[in-house]
């Protein structure tokens, strides 16, 4: 069952950092749009809906990572005042009959969503550009379906502890382990440096 969690915390990991680098032709493409259309008074046809579609598949396919890491908003007044056991049960409640099948009846939509959109050949209508859809939301789709992944990760970790096969349940961030990165590229588990920590851990 270990295997199984640094697996999906693995993939969670490296998906939240390749996306994260999303954030630099969002920056340029906005750059270059303002550049062209203030001072050369020639806009593009395409830098909003990259700008728009980089956003979203930078916030879609970062939920995941953002859940690994515990960084989704929660209200805790009552939670932190519980035992670990306490709370590992609570999270596994909670993901089990709110959390995983919320996500799956979005993520079933999302499917149709995308074979709508691919098998229509639709485009995006939001400018001359007028680009296909269809990848767009194939993000849609792979970004609740790594959410939902990690959810099962998550729910895995609180059961762990709970039968006794983990020493240590640490509040709102399951069992201690890495994501599956090499030793030397983690620090207590911390997911490798992401582009604007500079490195730094």
């Amino acid at each position: 069952m270990t295997a199984f969690i640094r697996w999906i915390d693995r993939i969670t990991s490296w998906s939240g950092l390749i996306v994260a680098w999303l954030i630099f032709p969002l920056i340029l493409a906005t750059i270059y749009e303002v550049a062209s259309r203030y001072l050369f008074d020639a806009p593009t046809m395409w830098a909003f809906e990259m700008g728009y579609m980089a956003m979203g598949v930078h916030a879609l396919m970062g939920a995941a990572y953002t859940l690994r890491c515990h960084g989704h908003i929660r209200i805790d007044v009552l939670y932190i005042r519980f035992s670990e056991k306490r709370k590992a049960l609570i999270d596994v409640v909670g993901y089990v009959l709110l959390f995983l099948p919320v996500i799956s009846w979005v993520s079933f939509g999302l499917w149709e969503y995308w074979v709508e959109a691919l098998v229509g050949d639709m485009r995006s209508g939001q400018s001359a550009w007028n680009p296909l859809i269809w990848p767009f939301r194939l993000t849609f789709f792979a970004g609740m379906f790594l959410l939902w992944l990690q959810g099962i990760s998550e729910v895995l970790k609180a059961w762990m502890f709970l039968t006794g096969r983990s020493d240590h349940y640490e509040a709102g961030g399951g069992i201690q382990q890495d994501a599956g990165f090499p030793a030397d590229d983690l620090e207590h588990g911390d997911p490798p440096s992401r582009p604007d920590d500079g490195g730094a851990r």
